[in-house]
């Protein structure tokens, strides 16, 4: 069985990178083959969001001890807040042959590709600075000294979108899912992920 596929996934706040995530998981995963890196964060949730389903909501003394226990693949700091990766789980899933989304800004994707040279890493942005401004204020979420702060952030973020394999610009959502699922196809028929398949197959 081959091993799965590290894919990095980044954008700028509001591009819709979860949203894009999310519907392949829902719509393209009757095989248990995908799964997505729930990340530790020290923020406090948003919405309707979930611990242990949409991030690990933790405490900062307990995301500091967890750096001492080099317990997380890559982690950052964003906005006075910690985000991380845990290292156990997303190596487990790899070496069971699932494809692991990691939902991560571009300093972790940094640290991924030190330790992780096989990852794909894939650039989420939005079709223009207007409408990330629009998307960021339909969200309802963020105060604005916060929405000020990221749209600050946006192209700096976006500067780095030539450190990626692929780049998907998300102005019609449903291109960008299907842009996004033949990424995946792409490359699980690539020589390099079926080559002991086929040497098996055909005793080459």
């Amino acid at each position: 069985m081959a091993k799965g596929t590290l894919y990095i996934v980044s954008a700028p706040s509001g591009a819709g990178k979860s949203s894009l995530i999310d519907a392949i998981l829902k719509r393209f995963n009757a095989d248990d083959s995908l799964r997505l890196s729930v990340s530790h964060t020290t923020r406090a949730p948003r919405g309707e969001e979930v611990d242990h389903v949409s991030y690990h909501f933790v405490t900062k003394e307990e995301f500091e001890a967890l750096i001492e226990r080099n317990a997380f693949y890559e982690y950052a700091k964003v906005f006075d807040n910690y985000y991380g990766t845990s290292r156990e789980i997303v190596e487990q899933w790899l070496e069971e042959g699932k494809d692991v989304f990691l939902d991560i800004d571009w300093q972790g994707a940094r640290q991924i590709r030190e330790q992780t040279p096989g990852a794909k890493g894939i650039f989420i942005i939005p079709p223009s600075l207007e409408e990330l401004e629009s998307r960021l204020r339909k969200r309802g979420t963020d105060a604005e000294e916060v929405i000020v702060k990221r749209m600050n952030k946006a192209i700096s973020e976006i500067s780095h979108y030539n450190e990626y394999d692929y780049v998907i610009i998300n102005d019609d959502f449903e291109q960008s899912v299907l842009n996004l699922r033949s990424i995946i196809l792409a490359n699980r028929s690539s020589t390099k992920n079926l080559e002991q398949e086929v040497k098996a197959k055909f005793q080459l």
